[in-house]
């Protein structure tokens, strides 16, 4: 059977790209299928986004750290309108910077909804707004300008890069509450946010939150933020954003929400606290589900399986270690599958996906040694295993070692708060598990340290290494 495409992608988020652009760099036939901006959750409303917040939440600390270093005290304010503009500005530039490398690799963009009819065509539909109030957030005119009116489509292999969406509690009044997607795109900055959820997502929100100036209350269902992560990590980090003014209520969650006194919403909560708070917004944080919704999987015989993201227990694409569902000539990568959810594993699966099948050159993916970006303010990160992890897979063979000092940029400015770096060490053959640290510079030092640890560097590697001298970095380098 001769088919229209040799690939057919569904969703241009970061790996739907990855991958076109690779299969089609292979000589194959690609056309890839999206029916929001190019560029998917990461470029338009999730990393990207949430990194410039943290870039223009950054110059609240570096205002106060200055007047320690000789500057005067500046009159500032934060103008939420104007960083709006810009952003979008910078979003829609990226968006349309990845459009032309996809004409450029020669894969044709088509701008509809793709629905799977059987394991080798598909129905495109020409995009609409719905009448219902669903709470969808509308099509811009432009990109219904753009759909096509709709065709149906063969392919000999599909890839399915849908990506996911966060997900919401079901509780009375929980239409009052937005996610990160909507506090992204609000018009004004929300004075006081509750936000609901412990996990990174929501302790990196509450921190660029407070540091644009907006009061915020962190809600959270277990004893403390961050549990999946080095209890060293989580004691750091809480320790840093209730410095910072956030407040914390542990073991608790929200029962009810109710709008009270125009924009105000009164949250009664459940657990611990039984107490009641006033706030003009509340962020769900508590998971996000696969974009399965329409896909029409069973008409392909492609099969779902329980998985957990953040609370949440949702459908995910099955898929093996080449990313093959289970039906043999359509695969999934990125979130809309079981694997881990980062932006930077979809684009690596992507490739090997295109690399394996378009390359001749056979690729798996290793999950280990992963770094995650665990909070902004404080900023902190890790990879590799926790202490926790790390004592269940070797027990009373491990050993940490961890140091907390004053980095020499908070000198000046007389502020107490410290850095912590820590290794965790296999004290048999001396192997490095895990490299977690909180403090500045923590996203770029941990993301390096990443390729050590997945080589099997030991403790004694990190002795021989000499650091540059005076940075906070050289500190792994000294630790006893």
């Amino acid at each position: 059977m001769k088919f229209d495409y040799d690939l057919f992608v569904i969703g241009a988020g970061p790996g739907g790209l990855a991958a076109a652009e690779r299969a089609a760099g292979y000589g194959a036939r690609v056309a890839i299928a999206e029916q929001d901006l190019v560029g998917g959750t990461c470029v338009i409303r999730g990393c990207i986004p949430e990194k410039l917040m943290s870039y223009a939440a950054s110059f609240s600390e570096l205002y106060q750290e200055g007047i320690g270093y000789g500057w005067k005290q500046p009159q500032t304010s934060f103008d939420w309108h104007q960083f709006m503009i810009a952003k979008n500005e910078e979003i829609r530039r990226l968006s349309d910077l990845h459009k032309r490398s996809l004409e450029k690799a020669g894969v044709e963009f088509i701008k509809g909804r793709a629905t799977l009819i059987n394991p080798h065509t598909l129905d495109i539909k020409p995009l609409q707004n719905s009448n219902s109030k669903t709470g969808e957030t509308p099509i811009p005119q432009e990109f219904l300008e753009e759909s096509i009116q709709g065709r149906q489509i063969t392919a000999e292999k599909i890839l399915i890069a849908v990506g996911g969406e966060a997900v919401k509690p079901q509780i009375p009044g929980i239409e009052y509450a937005i996610t990160s997607r909507e506090l992204f795109d609000r018009k004004q900055q929300p004075k006081h946010v509750a936000i609901i959820g412990g996990n990174y997502i929501a302790v990196k929100l509450a921190g660029i939150m407070r540091m644009l100036g907006s009061f915020v209350t962190l809600i959270v269902h277990e004893d403390g933020i961050l549990s999946d992560f080095d209890a060293d990590i989580c004691r750091a980090v809480t320790e840093g954003i209730k410095r910072r003014g956030i407040q914390i209520i542990n073991n608790s969650a929200v029962k009810k929400i109710e709008q009270i006194h125009g924009e105000q919403l009164h949250l009664t909560l459940s657990g611990t606290s039984r107490d009641t708070s006033i706030v003009d917004t509340v962020v769900c944080v508590t998971g996000r589900a696969p974009n399965l919704t329409g896909l029409n999987l069973e008409a392909a015989g492609v099969k779902v399986s329980k998985s957990r993201n953040c609370y949440v227990q949702v459908d995910a694409i099955a898929v093996d270690e080449q990313n093959q569902t289970t039906q043999a000539n359509i695969f999934a990568v990125g979130d809309c599958t079981n694997r881990l959810t980062y932006t930077p594993v979809a684009i690596a699966q992507a490739r090997a996906f295109a690399d394996t099948h378009f390359g001749d050159r056979p690729q798996t993916i290793s999950y280990e040694c992963i770094p995650s970006v665990v909070s902004f303010f404080p900023e902190a990160a890790t990879v590799g295993l926790s202490e926790e992890k790390a004592r269940e897979k070797i027990g009373d063979f491990l050993r940490c070692d961890r140091s907390e000092f004053r980095p020499l940029f908070h000198s000046l400015a007389k502020r107490e708060e410290k850095v912590l770096i820590k290794l965790v060490v296999d004290s048999t053959n001396e192997r490095v598990l895990g490299v977690h640290m909180v403090g500045p510079g923590a996203i770029e030092i941990v993301q390096c340290l990443a390729l050590p640890l997945r080589m099997g560097a030991t403790k004694k590697d990190f002795d021989a290494t000499i650091g540059i001298h005076p940075s906070v970095a050289e500190e792994f380098f000294a630790l006893v």
